[in-house]
Order: structure tokens, then C-alpha cells, then sequence
């Protein structure tokens, strides 16, 4: 399952819109009561030895000129760890979205997975986890609103006069559907198309300003495979006199995926391992996802984007 694109990195932030200036964020979410996705935590397996090995690519630079790179990563699960006195598993990446080594870290139960954050990570993302990134089961057609944070310190001075910006971000995912996918991997039915977005509003302590940006990620998740492919849209509207767009996908080459656990003394499903929440994190996010489902992914990769223009 790598997640977050990375942390499921990402998160998983969709779509190719952008806030305007100074707007209220009011995403009208689908409530449509479609069927449940059976099995929907099998499209996510975290059993530890699991490896998934991937191809990408970013598009990135001012609107006036573009620069593509080409790169590989490896996702692994490679343990737990306590957090905060909570159990999490830890997945590591090789170069999640060609940003260097890192882990991320999630637990799973019967509602869903909860995102707690990476290493490294920045400031601005240990001030949104955890969140969670996926409910379960699974419907298509719906929508929930995964994190609203006002006023988070954005780690960085963007006007250069002396004080960290503030910034407002909200986040949040919808199971589009189901489809066939082709990646170099091989051809998939079915697949689980989820989407992710963020939109955050930036506010320049300097000039009183806003600045608007928006990482928008579509994931497709394989039952007993997990995230086969993942495509993500950064945008940073202009500070002055030019805007920030990039695009990253990975594409899943080979994958070893153990069979799922057995019941955990009878009282624990293999669908409920490792992973444990309740439903108190609802209101909590994503990408993507990764990884938006990564760790670099998402708001952390966001945030590096904006704070380097």
C-alpha cells in the first residue's frame, strides 16, 4: 500500500483549480450513498516485507518554463513504531516524488487509516496530523472533509520582513470509482480511483497579501497490490511576477506483496491489524495520498514548494 504520495504522501490533494483571492473555502462534498467497495482495506495491505517498486516523473518550474525530471523509488514496509503511545507501521521510500529517503507512518482498523506524519517532515505538516486518508469500507461517489486548519505557522517568511507567514489549509478525499488501469506493472480491473485535494491560502504578514495554492491527487488502488499509480498537481499562484505549477506521477513496475495476516487471536481480523483508530478522527486528512497518498506528497511536499518560491 505505499499511502500518502507518500505520506499516502500525499497526501493524498486533487483537481486544477485555485482559491480565489481572499475566498472562504466552502467544497461541496458528494453524498451520493453508493454501494460499499467490498473488502475496501485489502486494496491497502501493510504487511511488513511488502515491496513496491516505481517509475516517475515531474513537470515542474514558472508558468513560463518548464523542466522535466525523471526518477525511482522504492516503497517497503518495514516495521512499527510508537508514537505519541500509539502503535504505527512505518513505511519507507527510497525517493518519493524524487525529494530523497523517508518514512511515514499510519495505523489501520475497521473505520479506516489515520496519517501521522513522516520523517523528515516539516513544521508545517506536524501541525496537521494525524489525519485520516481513507474510510472504510470504501463508497464510491463520496466525499468527506479530512483536516480545516486556520491560522497554522507556515515555517517560512515569504515577504522577508522578519515574521513567519500564517496559512489556512483544508483538505479533503472522494472515491471517484472503479476502472481498468495499465501501468508498467501490467493491466488492472477495477482499480479504486480516489482523488485528494488541498487548497491553501497563505497570508503575507508583510504585504497583506494572500497567496493561493492548491496540490490536487488522483491515486488508484489495487485490491491485495495497493497504489499502483498516483498523478499530482502543485499550483502556487503568482507572489509577483510569476506562478509556481508542478506535476508528478509514479507508475508501479513490479511489486512483492505477502499474503495477508491471520487472525490476531481471534479477535482481530487481518483487515485490523497493525493500523488502529476510531471514529473521532473523521474530520482528519490525506494524498496522498500519498505519499496523497505520500509523505512527500501532499501538504509536506506542498509546503516545500511554496516556501522555495
Amino acid at each position: 500500500m505505499p499511502l500518502n504520495t507518500p505520506g499516502f504522501r500525499t497526501a493524498l490533494m486533487l483537481g486544477t483549480v485555485l482559491l480565489l483571492l481572499g475566498s472562504t473555502w466552502s467544497a461541496s462534498l458528494a453524498t451520493e450513498d453508493a454501494g460499499p467497495i467490498a473488502q475496501s482495506a485489502d486494496y491497502f495491505p501493510d504487511q511488513i516485507g511488502n515491496e513496491w517498486r516505481y517509475r516517475g516523473q515531474i513537470t515542474e518550474g514558472p508558468l513560463q518554463t518548464v523542466e522535466h525530471k525523471f526518477f525511482s523509488n522504492v516503497s517497503s514496509v518495514t516495521g512499527t513504531k510508537t508514537l505519541n503511545g500509539m502503535t504505527v507501521t512505518v513505511y519507507h521510500d527510497t525517493n518519493p516524488g524524487n525529494h530523497g529517503p523517508s518514512d511515514s507512518f499510519y495505523r489501520r482498523d475497521t473505520v479506516g487509516i489515520v496519517y501521522y506524519g513522516s520523517e523528515p517532515g516539516t513544521p508545517f505538516e506536524k501541525q496537521l496530523v494525524p489525519y485520516q486518508i481513507v474510510r472504510f469500507p470504501m463508497k464510491i461517489s463520496t466525499s468527506f472533509a479530512q483536516f480545516d486548519r486556520k491560522g497554522v505557522d507556515f515555517g517560512t517568511d515569504l515577504d522577508r520582513d522578519g515574521i513567519n507567514e500564517k496559512a489556512d489549509a483544508q483538505g479533503d478525499s472522494t472515491v471517484v470509482g472503479q476502472e481498468s488501469i495499465t501501468v508498467p506493472a501490467g493491466t488492472f480491473k477495477n482499480a479504486v480511483k480516489v482523488e485528494a485535494r488541498m487548497y491553501m491560502q497563505i497570508h503575507l504578514s508583510g504585504t497583506k497579501k494572500t497567496a493561493l495554492g492548491t496540490d490536487v491527487m488522483t491515486a488508484w488502488f489495487v485490491k491485495d497490490v495497493g497504489l499502483v499509480k498516483y498523478v499530482e498537481r502543485q499550483e502556487l499562484a503568482p507572489l509577483e511576477d510569476r506562478g509556481v505549477v508542478t506535476d508528478i506521477m509514479e507508475e508501479l513496475e513490479s511489486y512483492e506483496v505477502k499474503a495477508p495476516r491471520a487472525s490476531l487471536g481471534g479477535h482481530e481480523s487481518s483487515t485490523e491489524g497493525l493500523f488502529a483508530d476510531n471514529a473521532g478522527h473523521d474530520k482528519l486528512r490525506q494524498v496522498l495520498f500519498t505519499t496523497g497518498f505520500r509523505s512527500h506528497s501532499g501538504q509536506s511536499m506542498a509546503s516545500e514548494r511554496l516556501t522555495a518560491h
